[in-house]
């Protein structure tokens, strides 16, 4: 019996699904808007939701180790985290992020979903957060 199993598999072995869905993360922290496949997108939503919880109430050094620990080193993503999306988020309880299906991919007619953060950046989009340009 499968009690108790609430992720979806996505035909992947565990350490493909776990870094595939790091660098998922990573990509939406740092552009505020991907478009993936409708499975992948709402498997992402909880998880970029906790490093954004993560981000809003553990602004200390911990909170960045934790972060560092789980998002594979990623520097940038870690301080667009503690200093630009936990500031934005500070009044708002969850549902930090929104799913929009978009269609079917033409060769395998697979759901294309667009997964973006709730009151993103228009600018962010394409761009890398430098850390530099926000401090002047």
């Amino acid at each position: 019996m499968k009690h108790g199993i609430k992720k979806r598999k996505l035909s992947r072995y565990t350490e493909h699904r776990l870094s595939m869905l790091k660098n998922l993360s990573i990509s939406l922290i740092n552009h505020e808007q991907i478009v993936t496949t409708l499975p992948k997108a709402k498997e992402l939503r909880p998880y970029v939701e906790k490093f954004i919880t993560i981000a809003k109430n553990r602004n200390t050094l911990h909170g960045r180790r934790l972060l560092l620990a789980r998002l594979h080193n990623d520097k940038m993503a870690v301080d667009k985290l503690l200093n630009v999306l936990a500031g934005r988020y500070q009044n708002r309880n969850g549902g930090y992020s929104r799913i929009m299906k978009f269609g079917t991919r033409k060769g395998d007619c697979a759901p294309i979903a667009v997964i973006e953060l709730v009151d993103r950046d228009t600018a962010a989009k394409g761009a890398v957060y430098n850390k530099s340009k926000t401090q002047n």
